[in-house]
């Protein structure tokens, strides 16, 4: 006799199902645990050993990085760590900002109660393999990675991949991935620009002469071989001189945070800040594109170190514009970046 077995009765439980959900992880460059010369040693070790940050990894390079950069550099950093440090969490605050973004994104595409969102550095904690576990964990095949860079480089989109790419090679279970496109000309993220540089330009007490858009750098090499970069810091540049109605003269271009001896893409901030105080502007407005984020780059580079070179060469008023962070204008540049790049995914 042969029995028959309805259908809904072959069925596994619903227990054993993974339900289909997707996940977010959004991704930044990446900051020490600690503001001691400890916690930035173990940090610039790992970010200046990976080849598309450092491209000539050689014997050389490493005898330089481990005998010398690695002694000296770890406890002069500290010290900048130390001035915007946020002491309340005891973390930098790219890792405060980042959260809050992974936070208000998730909040705000709550109604789409599939998808998981989380965050995570490329350098540092909490490293990407952990988000990508904590992810799956939860149920995720599907899996979109957002480098929060407005440009692409190989040294900060990229490595973002080849390190998604190592934690996918150990996996048996892969979700399918996505990683959004860089956005450095998306009319979302030029009108948040400008958005927030007028509403901060109306809190001063002083008009400024000219605003200077400040790029971290990169070695000119790395652009000669055929890095996007330099264009897309650029185009981003010009569409928001369009975008505000300024000319060259009124929104400048420069490049920040030289490292090393190679020839890096000019012209330098440093130099520009000194150059302009010398030859009689008095007050600036300083705005940086390149981040998505406020960090050691920005509150300490640029709104400490570079308004002491201003001044000190006759400036007399100068103001750091934040990033777009987790404010209203910057999260829904994110949002939107994330729902565009979902779509046949929600």
């Amino acid at each position: 006799m042969t029995a028959v077995v309805p259908i809904e009765s072959a069925k596994p439980a619903a227990a054993e199902i993974r339900p289909e959900r997707v996940g977010v992880l959004l991704v930044n460059l990446g900051t020490p645990d600690t503001a001691d010369a400890r916690g930035v040693r173990v940090y610039l070790k790992e970010f200046l050993s990976d080849a598309r940050v450092i491209e000539d990894q050689g014997l050389l390079w490493k005898l330089i990085l481990n005998g010398i950069i690695l002694r000296i550099r770890p406890g002069r950093k500290a010290r900048d760590y130390l001035k915007i440090w946020n002491t309340e969490r005891n973390e930098s605050p790219l890792k405060t900002i980042t959260r809050a973004q992974s936070e208000k994104l998730a909040r705000s595409i709550a109604d789409h109660d599939h998808i998981e969102v989380d965050w995570a550095m490329r350098y540092g904690n909490p490293s990407i393999r952990a988000g990508i576990e904590a992810l799956t964990a939860r149920g995720c095949d599907r899996l979109l990675v957002v480098p929060l860079y407005p440009q692409y480089s190989a040294a900060t989109s990229a490595t973002v991949c080849d390190e998604v790419f190592r934690v996918f090679a150990g996996m048996r279970a892969q979700p399918t991935l996505r990683v959004s496109p860089p956005y450095f000309d998306d009319p979302d993220y030029i009108d948040a620009l400008a958005v927030s540089i007028s509403a901060h330009l109306a809190t001063l007490p002083f008009q400024p002469e000219l605003i200077v858009a400040s790029f971290h750098g990169m070695p000119q090499k790395y652009v000669d071989k055929g890095d996007p970069y330099q264009a897309q810091c650029i185009a981003t540049t010009d569409a928001l001189r369009r975008r505000m109605g300024l000319d060259a003269s009124k929104l400048l271009l420069t490049f920040q945070s030289r490292f090393g001896f190679d020839e890096w893409l000019k012209p330098y901030t440093d130099k520009t800040m000194e150059r302009l105080a010398k030859e009689g502007i008095r007050r600036i407005a300083v705005i940086t594109p390149g981040f998505s984020a406020d960090c050691l780059e920005t509150l300490e580079e640029i709104a400490q170190e570079n308004a002491e070179i201003f001044k000190h060469n006759g400036g007399e008023q100068f103001a750091f514009i934040p990033c777009l962070n987790d404010s209203d204008p910057g999260m829904d540049v994110i949002r939107q970046l994330v729902l565009r790049e979902l779509q046949g995914w929600i």
